[in-house]
């Protein structure tokens, strides 16, 4: 014999307002975070950026933290 039981969230307007902010912020800091990092990435030479271990065209992944550092 099966059993469903049933629940019901209470998710109302509020909750999506307060969650879509939420999410807004913490998009703007990661952004903030990429920016931040891309520009002090470009401003390193080629030779200091090999001794960190990444080339130039690798700025962009390091920065979205697609490669393992």
């Amino acid at each position: 014999m099966a059993y469903a039981t049933t629940t019901t969230t209470s998710f109302n307007v509020f909750d999506r307002v307060r969650a879509t902010i939420s999410n807004l912020r913490s998009a703007a800091q990661e952004r903030t975070e990429y920016t931040r990092t891309y520009k002090e990435l470009s401003r390193l030479t080629n030779r200091e950026l090999a001794d960190i271990g990444l080339r130039r065209c690798d700025i962009e992944l390091a920065c979205s933290g697609k490669i393992a550092r």
